[in-house]
């Protein structure tokens, strides 16, 4: 159903480019670090509007996703996609080299860079490939790393964001902070979780320190209107769907894109309800929806009256939370009806761990994994949506 469908965002991309490429004189230089929910439309901007608006202005985007391989090391998966991106750039006779054995390549005496060791023990850093590959294509560079929170999962990510942060200040050095639009090296970072990613800048002992997090703006309802007249060019005049009902059906999925999709599609196609009738589409939404809630569903119910208590705690607190202050540990005796201590709270939030919902992002500080937990226990609690399955 979906199928050729693009919205592009262009009004959007101008004045991100801007902040990337060092044209807005009001932004700073921190790079632009932009969260949003999880599946709503984030990375397809990214790639379909950011980029291109980037290549129009003479830069070099460099994407990077950091969720493509979750498996790998977030570290090695920025060495490799910058690696990649110098062999697109290697003239003739460096390629010719490189499939005689040779790895080893450089601009004169200026720069030497072993591509096949960047970001790896005794080999090049990150900051000297991005260099390099700045004089190679001889354009603004903007590395663009999209779900960038998952470098916290490694030490090796940890320090890719301080080389990227050190490659960033040494190749701006020397730009006259008045040649507005000069910068060598712009960063964009993404994250689908707000806590996760502001991680990079809050703290003085982060990459990042400094910085602002931004939140990234949903699609609405331009988006559902758009994707409306794309369906109804396909529908019979006695199938075509009303743009409001799309709307509010977006606003059902929380505003995810592939979510709405999926209702559209089962709306047209014609599914059955309990009672045999066939379902209104924002009926449908919320079908979806359920659907998508269904895995946490099931883990809540596999959960110890603990393991619920803290996890109401976290959705509760957001970016306060503290885990084992006194406040908390009486929420969690009071949630459980058990007396809870410091040893009990940490063996709770390793199960929740364990179950993908939590992660650690240092020492003492947790978040949810998903934010589309504070919206599926704020239904479940009020117990208002109709249950449609």
């Amino acid at each position: 159903m979906a199928a050729g469908f693009v919205f592009h965002r262009p009004e959007l991309a101008r004045p991100m480019a801007d902040i990337a490429l060092g044209t807005d004189p009001l932004a700073g230089n921190s790079g632009l670090f932009l969260a949003a929910p999880r599946r709503t439309g984030k990375s397809t901007f990214l790639k379909a509007d950011l980029v291109p608006e980037l290549e129009s202005r003479g830069a070099l985007p460099v994407y990077v996703d950091l969720w493509a391989d979750r498996s790998r090391d977030p570290g090695e998966v920025i060495a490799d996609r910058i690696r990649a991106t110098i062999q697109d750039h290697e003239s003739g006779i460096l390629k010719v080299a490189r499939k005689s054995g040779m790895s080893k390549i450089g601009i004169g005496s200026w720069l030497a860079v072993d591509i096949e060791k960047i970001g790896k023990p005794g080999g090049a850093t990150m900051a000297d490939a991005i260099a390099y590959l700045n004089k190679r294509a001889g354009r603004p560079i903007v590395l663009i790393v999209d779900e960038a929170q998952h470098a916290l999962t490694s030490q090796t990510g940890v320090t890719a964001m301080f080389s990227l942060k050190s490659a960033r200040d040494t190749l701006n050095i020397g730009v006259d902070s008045s040649d507005i639009g000069n910068v060598r090296l712009g960063l964009v970072f993404t994250g689908s979780h707000r806590d996760k990613l502001a991680s990079l800048v809050i703290g003085k002992n982060q990459p990042f320190f400094g910085a602002s997090v931004t939140d990234f703006p949903l699609l609405g309802a331009d988006f559902a209107a758009a994707y409306a007249d794309f369906v109804n060019t396909r529908l019979a005049g006695d199938r075509q769907i009303d743009k409001k009902v799309v709307a509010l059906a977006f606003e059902i999925v929380a505003f995810r894109p592939e979510l709405l999709q999926a209702a559209v599609r089962e709306y047209v196609t014609g599914s059955i309800g309990v009672n045999g009738s066939s379902l209104s589409l924002h009926e449908q939404a919320y079908v979806v929806r359920a659907r998508y809630w269904q895995e946490f569903d099931s883990q809540w119910t596999s959960m110890t009256p603990l393991q619920r208590a803290v996890l109401r705690r976290i959705i509760n607190q957001g970016e306060n939370y503290r885990p084992f202050d006194a406040d908390s540990l009486a929420a969690y005796s009071e949630n459980a009806n058990q007396q809870v201590t410091v040893p009990d709270a940490q063996s709770a939030l390793d199960a929740l761990r364990e179950k993908g919902l939590v992660i650690r992002i240092e020492r003492g500080r947790y978040a949810l994994d998903d934010i589309s937990l504070i919206d599926w226990l704020a239904d479940r609690t009020t117990n208002s949506t109709p249950r449609l399955t």
